[in-house]
């Protein structure tokens, strides 16, 4: 087995395209292809306008501006860069199964089933096949069943490894050059040890940690789902910080200093999104119930429950707050990705707030610095006005200030950093008082003190 000079990515998403541009970055000497059936995601990131690639990552337009056309190429000829490849990543989404079998649980696997297919069709020679999606435990067993189905005179050879993300949005290129691990799943030594090396074009030896298959599944969704779990279990804590007259942070600091613990994800806020951690613990309660174990089910799926109950309360509390009814006002939702620093949107706290809101008959201003208008309303369901004369429903603002004006609360729910020094001696002229702002990621320069005629809500906080 020779060493790795093409690879070829299935999947030019989150996690294909930071990923890839990343090795390319690091190892001048294999070619990088990033191949997805998607042609419009192709053309952005193919685009002139950096601005325009299909995800915002810190870093990563400096990168893909370095080494795209060098050694790193974005295309839809998947065939072709199959065939060229020696190791071929595996990235392409795994949603949540809407209908059938295990349907709202279990991952959805025809873009991985497609993926080895294809593979198994274009592949020449002996190639490496690598899951890089976050996918259920034994799904290497499903590639593999698939690649070996094949004529006896067919001489290729695959090898099935697993090297599941780590990565954080917001600081997915932080992540993958500076790793806390690298792990790697697989059977062959020889194919192992290849993809090994390309790592240690920058990672440390001792951060590349090797397991079977099912071992390196595994680990990544309970990875997400202990994350998971720590976030629930600061906001459930937060909601009894509000009650007892207790202060959220003083509590998560002092839980943060036993070295037991730790202090990351012990920060309350309004749940949490993005595109895995609900997938994930989906996923594992799928399993555990398939395996005959309903307690561990239960157990990982109060997780999820929590995180649903942190955002209902915030929309409750809101509308109390307002008099107990939000019909006609105006309300600016400031953030609408999931987290700072990304642009993705998916299962965003912002989304079932907003709803919420809107469901009660509220009219939203919703301003967010790298989410547009088309994702707002996808994710929403519901179309933008265009005008601000509206009584029920939502306006897409372009900045703070054209949020704001006219409105009777302010919502906080991103942790963007223009969010953190808003000067509320000017924002609070433009209210409609009695105003209300609701800061629901601590990070606003506002007090309880304040003297601008603004009542504040925090969460993990008592008003009282």
């Amino acid at each position: 087995m020779k060493d790795i000079k093409n690879i070829c990515c299935i999947g030019a998403g989150f996690v294909g395209g930071p990923t890839m541009a990343v090795i390319a970055y690091k190892c001048p000497g294999i070619k990088v292809n990033v191949v997805d059936i998607n042609e419009k995601r192709i053309d952005s990131w193919n685009s002139s306008d950096l601005s325009k690639l299909p995800v915002f990552e810190p870093g990563l337009r400096e990168i893909i501006s370095s080494q795209r056309g060098v050694n790193l190429y974005f295309t839809t000829e998947i065939a072709k860069q199959i065939a060229n490849s020696d190791l071929i990543f595996i990235s392409v989404n795994t949603p949540t199964k809407t209908s059938g079998i295990g349907a709202g649980m279990a991952s959805d696997l025809k873009w991985i089933e497609a993926s080895a297919r294809q593979i198994k069709k274009y592949a020449t020679g002996e190639t490496i096949v690598v899951e890089k999606s976050t996918i259920p435990v034994k799904t290497a067993q499903t590639i593999k069943t698939i690649l070996e189905s094949k004529e006896k005179s067919d001489s290729r050879i695959f090898h099935v490894l697993s090297n599941p993300e780590f990565l954080a949005e917001g600081t997915a290129i932080n992540d993958l050059m500076y790793p806390d691990r690298v792990l790697i799943g697989g059977e062959n030594k020889k194919a192992i040890i290849l993809l090994t090396k390309i790592y240690l074009n920058w990672v440390n030896q001792k951060k590349i940690l090797k397991t079977n298959l099912w071992s390196s599944e595994l680990s990544k969704l309970a990875a997400n789902a202990f994350l998971a779990q720590r976030v629930s279990s600061i906001n459930s804590i937060s909601a009894l910080c509000e009650v007892t007259g207790a202060n959220i942070l003083d509590v998560s600091k002092s839980i943060g200093t036993d070295k037991r613990i730790g202090k990351r994800f012990l920060s309350p806020g309004p749940g949490f999104g993005g595109s895995c951690f609900k997938k994930d613990i989906l996923n594992l309660v799928y399993i555990s119930n398939f395996y005959g174990l309903r307690e561990v089910a239960d157990y990982w799926n109060k997780v999820l429950d929590i995180n649903e109950w942190q955002q209902k309360r915030i929309s409750y509390s809101i509308v109390n707050k307002l008099f107990g009814t939000v019909s006609e006002k105006k309300i600016a939702i400031l953030g609408f990705a999931f987290k700072a620093n990304t642009n993705d949107t998916r299962e965003s706290p912002a989304i079932s707030i907003s709803k919420n809101l809107i469901n009660e008959g509220a009219m939203l201003h919703i301003y967010d610095p790298k989410v547009s208008r088309l994702q707002i309303e996808e994710e929403l369901g519901i179309k933008s006005h265009e005008t601000l004369d509206a009584k029920k429903g939502w306006f897409f603002s372009e900045n703070i200030n054209e949020a704001i004006t006219g409105v009777d609360a302010i919502v906080i729910i991103t942790e963007w950093d223009e969010f953190k020094d808003i000067k509320w001696d000017e924002i609070s002229k433009k209210m409609r008082h009695p105003a209300w702002v609701f800061d629901t990621r601590l990070i606003s320069n506002l007090s309880f003190q304040n003297k601008l005629n603004l009542n504040l809500w925090k969460i993990g906080n008592s008003c009282d």
